[in-house]
């Protein structure tokens, strides 16, 4: 027999204090000998994920990435691992059975964004080990943090576990899918497939793994997700009848109309003279306002925020209006959001190329809060471009989803409550993440379970050159790999316990 308060002083200086089911069996000493034992091969494991990208939006190497996710799955001890396809990508629908009273589910993506190499320190897919001033050691990568760092993280956790000869607490069901990136439009095909479907329903809950701790060590914890959708606004000649077919001479503009003036002039309508609020026709006629409680949260996680750092990171001197804090902050919950990611129009290269071009394209994005939904966006959206003369600008819709809410009293929530505050990270909840995973896939009927985001650790860059993923945390308030498994670790001992 093991003395639990020995137990309690040795686990403590490992750097955690173990959960309920945990404390009597000893087991976390062991399963973290394993994980430091596996701390090569886990770092290992990220950087080959890594290198079989999967880029959605290019339809570039997707089978490949797939594979690879499947046979990391099996590697980890899932036994059985389903390739499910779609009219899309395929997804992936993995189990494991431990014979637990319990089950959990858990969220991959195995898709990324694109890249532009020449603007990245070294190129996007080697997953370099590089050392990053005041935080350590990091591989850089497309994906390393968005979400194969963290993802490999959770699977580094289910091998300390097989390592120590040590059974799951709870049986997990995983689906991944490899369209995140570009709206998850075929998602719902993977999550509501017969056989996943009910391996879902036996779930107390579902969780995508995270890496978001601050210098400080702390951490949100997000009850929801906005939604989004994102389109290809797109003018063009042929259909407008006015402009040319193809691009023409510039100096005929004196007598031709131009398409992509057409299409600036069609983007200036969707947001107020500020250049920020959505003005699409009833866009914030189904928003709803933020609760009593939502703001309470908001106002005790700006306490614990650091604007100044926030903007440091991001590369930002202001933040909308000059707003700071809790003003900054309930914006952030509460709006919903147009953006324009990208405008494309005729000659882009080196010098000029005197042309009027004869199509233009906008790539745009549109973030949704309760109680908006993506198919209401859409349709609000042609309609205000029809009514205002615009209705033969092609809307073009990549993918979308609904935002997402999750009770803080649920399971999932009061679990990460737990093994933070036993990790020494400070957490505070926050009304919804202001980006978008496809939590209203698993949030809504038919599967109705409480989701959200989960992990110590810290990276940063999605979407961005130079994405990172920290390993060997130089800062001891923050978590490296070794120590964001073990946090998963201690979170699926907290799902089998928590009443």
């Amino acid at each position: 027999m093991i003395d639990r308060r020995e137990l309690l002083g040795a686990t403590a200086a490992l750097g955690f204090v173990p959960g309920q089911a945990l404390a009597a069996s000893g087991d976390l000493k062991a399963i973290r000998t394993a994980a430091d034992a596996g701390a090569a091969a886990s770092v290992a494991r990220i950087q080959e994920w890594i290198r079989h990208p999967g880029i959605a939006a290019e339809n570039w190497q997707m089978e490949q990435s797939c594979a690879f996710t499947m046979d990391m799955l099996r590697d980890a001890g899932f036994q059985t691992v389903q390739k499910m396809p779609t009219v899309g990508q395929p997804g992936i629908f993995a189990t494991l059975d431990a014979g637990a009273r319990r089950t959990m589910g858990i969220y991959f993506m195995y898709d990324v964004k694109q890249v532009v190499a020449s603007e990245w320190s070294s190129p996007p897919f080697d997953a370099a080990l590089v050392d990053k001033p005041g935080w350590g050691k990091v591989i850089v990568g497309r994906g390393a943090v968005n979400q194969k760092g963290p993802q490999g993280a959770f699977l580094g956790a289910l091998h300390a576990f097989r390592a120590a000869g040590k059974k799951l607490p709870v049986n997990l069901v995983l689906v991944a899918e490899g369209e995140e990136e570009i709206g998850s439009p075929n998602f719902h095909q993977v999550v509501q497939a017969p056989q996943v479907l009910a391996a879902l329903k036996r779930c107390e809950g579902i969780v995508i793994p995270s890496a978001w701790q601050a210098k400080s060590g702390a951490v949100d914890i997000n009850l929801g997700a906005k939604g989004m959708i994102e389109v290809e606004l797109i003018a063009s000649g042929e259909a407008w009848g006015k402009g040319p077919k193809g691009d023409i001479h510039s100096s005929l503009r004196a007598i031709v109309d131009s398409p992509s003036f057409h299409l600036v002039a069609a983007l200036q309508t969707l947001v107020g003279p500020d250049g920020n609020t959505p003005a699409i026709d009833g866009w914030f006629d189904n928003v709803r306002p933020l609760t009593a409680r939502e703001r309470q949260l908001i106002a005790l996680n700006s306490k614990a925020s650091d604007d100044a750092e926030r903007l440091s990171a991001l590369g930002v001197k202001q933040w909308i209006n000059g707003e700071t804090g809790t003003t900054a902050a309930e914006r952030l919950a509460s709006q919903p959001t147009v953006n324009i990611e990208g405008l494309v129009a005729g000659y882009t290269g080196p010098g000029g190329k005197t042309v009027l071009p004869g199509r233009a394209v906008a790539k745009l994005d549109f973030r949704l809060v309760p109680n908006q939904t993506a198919k209401e966006a859409q349709a609000k959206l042609r309609a205000h471009l029809a009514k205002r003369g615009f209705g033969d600008i092609e809307v073009k819709v990549s993918g979308g989803y609904d935002p997402t809410e999750t009770a803080e009293t649920s399971r999932v929530i009061r679990a990460q409550q737990a093994v933070y505050a036993r990790a020494g990270a400070q957490a505070t909840l926050f009304p919804r993440l202001a980006g978008s995973w496809p939590g209203a896939t698993f949030t809504a009927p038919p599967v109705s379970l409480p989701a959200g985001q989960f992990g110590l650790g810290h990276g940063s860059g999605a979407h961005a050159p130079n994405e990172y993923f920290v390993v060997e945390s130089s800062n001891p308030k923050v978590q490296g790999l070794v120590g964001s498994s073990m946090g998963f670790v201690d979170f699926l001992y907290e799902m089998a316990a928590i009443s």
